[in-house]
């Protein structure tokens, strides 16, 4: 008897309905559930089918990095998926996919990029500073924890919280930021958020201000007091 063979199907219904849950949710904490038990490990084999059956060959760093760009552009594109329009999030996602790597794999052709820089608006200095791999980690950790504390005490206006937890989220795939420059950045923060460049500009200068200081307390002292929102303001 012919041995019955395991099904392939790795993004059917279940993870469709579990984006739809998703997109429902107002609970950061049951979205992050949601994704990392259910469609996180969907997201991720599209993204590396999608660069190997289309041969997209114009990237300067390994495949692990354009697949973790390709799933994080996915997640920021999460909320505008529609289930109502007839569409399936398979299809959906395919071309969201698509559509991330046929844009930097033209523009990478162009002129192929040594190392972008993490910049907010204006700033030209460089997010790893002086910092090796593993302390630079730590410092971004560090920014994450302060934010993610804080965000609702810096921002009153619900469209300034959804910039900031999308920058949030950005700083929490850092492996993938480092290879943005400032405008993808921006494009990126404006799909996830579905806000405008004066908005974010906005967000990001309170975020420059209060990472400048976070970097000159985490150079001295190793670490961020994240509950001391008054001593940089």
């Amino acid at each position: 008897m012919p041995r019955k063979k395991k099904s392939k199907v790795y993004f059917g219904m279940e993870v469709q309905d579990a984006i739809v849950r998703y997109n429902l949710s107002e609970d950061y904490g049951e979205k992050n559930k949601i994704y990392e038990m259910e469609i996180h490990r969907a997201f991720d084999k599209l993204a590396e089918n999608i660069i190997n059956t289309f041969k997209f060959m114009y990237f300067d760093v390994p495949f692990k990095d354009v697949k973790a760009e390709v799933v994080a552009f996915m997640v920021m594109n999460i909320h505008k998926y529609d289930h109502t329009k007839g569409s399936k999030a398979f299809s959906y996602f395919s071309v969201v996919a698509k559509n991330y790597l046929i844009l930097h794999n033209n523009n990478n052709y162009k002129k192929l990029k040594t190392h972008d820089d993490f910049e907010s608006d204006g700033m030209k200095q460089k997010l790893y500073y002086k910092f090796d791999n593993n302390h630079m980690s730590d410092l971004i950790n560090e920014v994450i924890r302060y934010f993610e504390h804080n965000t609702h005490s810096l921002f009153k206006k619900k469209k300034d919280i959804d910039i900031a937890y999308a920058i949030i989220e950005l700083l929490k795939r850092k492996d993938e930021i480092e290879n943005f420059n400032k405008k993808s950045l921006y494009i990126l923060i404006r799909e996830m958020a579905d806000v405008d460049t004066t908005h974010i500009t906005k967000v990001m200068n309170v975020f420059r201000t209060h990472y400048k200081k976070i970097l000159n307390e985490f150079d001295k002292y190793g670490m961020v007091k994240a509950g001391k929102i008054d001593k940089f303001i």
